[in-house]
């Protein structure tokens, strides 16, 4: 970005008038956070379903994941540039019309193809949506309400992780996985009706350039931190894709009992969230370094002792809790270590996920396929621990200067 000015602090990007309108505008961010990150997560609690209807395996369903996030990368890293002279209002509405058909063509896909298609149109809502979201909230509140105005939209991330994967599951399998996104796709028309109702005009401001997406790439720094970012998420996405497999052959339990521990991972992920917060107050890079590295052994001790229902819901747990953190401490580590560019590094965080979310996925379906559903929790906990190795090899956690 070439504005360098703090979004909240600029008179282009004053607040709304009204200070509770603000905060609906805020809370209807977090609702588009909720119905897009749900949608994205829908295919781990039915795969299985999914996979015996089209008549593929589970690992060529769980590629519905990875189209997603393959298609989330480009869209984070070119929307900015592309829509620079929409009103951010009009873009983001757009995304959650986007939503809505991507959810419709899912629910009626007749084959995988289709299915395919239907999550390309979702990651380029996904991913074009996250790129924009922390731009947008920092124009809607005034600075000092910032830090809480992002964490009531990042709260929608486990909100989604609470009821999405649960409610996927147990719904999927009363009435059908096609029914699931056919109430996804209902949800997001709600979801756009509050967008209209109470989002401000924002209209675009400064130029975005992509050449600014290649400057940052080459602060060290910050191409350390990217690299940390593709492991963490691809070792947790390749064991939550997954986690139903799992759950079904190596556990043994129906339904009912997947829905209620996937519950448990959303709520103890929505607690994860506060106790990030507690921990980056004191070390944003312990909590940086440590939330993977308990995955990492959470993956271990799932590979031992999850065919045990009550050790496999307790680790899960204890996942959910761990994987809570690493959404806040990532989102503090940008507004401190890239504060001069604080847009454009959300951008490229936005995509680094995303291209992790895709290899997660990707990689951990081919294992899934040729080794077992055991040999992508081994994986998977060796790409963790990597991470943590990066993290503390030198990723920058303090204020950096303008230029690095």
């Amino acid at each position: 970005m070439t504005d360098r000015t703090p979004a909240a602090a600029s008179p282009a990007a004053s607040p709304p008038t009204s200070t509770a309108g603000a905060w609906a505008a805020v809370f209807a961010m977090s609702l588009g956070v909720f119905s897009l990150v749900g949608a994205e997560f829908l295919p781990a609690s039915l795969l299985t379903p999914m996979a015996d209807d089209l008549r593929i395996s589970e690992g060529l369903a769980g590629q519905a994941v990875t189209a997603t996030a393959a298609m989330g990368v480009v869209a984070s890293l070119t929307v900015a540039a592309f829509t620079h002279r929409i009103d951010r209002r009009h873009v983001l509405i757009g995304f959650s019309l986007l939503l809505i058909v991507s959810n419709l063509i899912v629910a009626f896909a007749g084959s995988v193809e289709v299915l395919l298609a239907g999550r390309l149109l979702l990651g380029a809502a996904l991913g074009g949506f996250w790129s924009l979201s922390t731009a947008v909230v920092m124009r809607l509140v005034p600075e000092a309400s910032v830090p809480k105005a992002l964490s009531i939209m990042v709260s929608g991330v486990s909100a989604a992780t609470i009821f999405a994967a649960p409610v996927g599951s147990y719904v999927g399998d009363l009435l059908g996985w096609r029914f699931v996104f056919a109430g996804a796709a209902g949800l997001a028309v709600l979801v756009l009706a509050v967008q209209v109702a109470t989002l401000p005009s924002l209209p675009p401001r400064g130029r975005t350039r992509l050449s600014t997406l290649v400057e940052l790439m080459s602060r060290r720094h910050v191409a350390l931190a990217m690299l940390a970012v593709l492991l963490v998420f691809a070792g947790h996405m390749s064991l939550f894709t997954y986690i139903r497999p799992f759950l079904e052959t190596v556990t043994g339990i129906g339904v009912t009992a997947i829905s209620a521990t996937l519950l448990a991972f959303g709520v103890a992920n929505f607690a994860g969230n506060y106790l990030g917060s507690m921990l980056v107050a004191r070390s944003l890079r312990l909590t940086l370094a440590l939330a993977p590295l308990a995955i990492a052994g959470l993956a271990v001790l799932m590979t031992n002792l999850g065919a045990d229902f009550p050790s496999a819901l307790a680790i899960v747990t204890l996942w959910g809790l761990a994987f809570g953190t690493v959404p806040v401490a990532w989102s503090a580590w940008v507004s401190r270590a890239v504060a001069d560019e604080p847009e454009s590094a959300g951008g490229l965080l936005v995509a680094a996920i995303n291209l992790a979310i895709a290899a997660g996925a990707a990689v951990g379906g081919l294992v899934l396929d040729l080794s077992g559903v055991t040999s992508v929790f081994l994986t998977s906990s060796s790409v963790l621990a990597l991470a943590t190795l990066t993290v503390l090899a030198g990723v920058q956690t303090g204020r950096a200067p303008a230029r690095a």
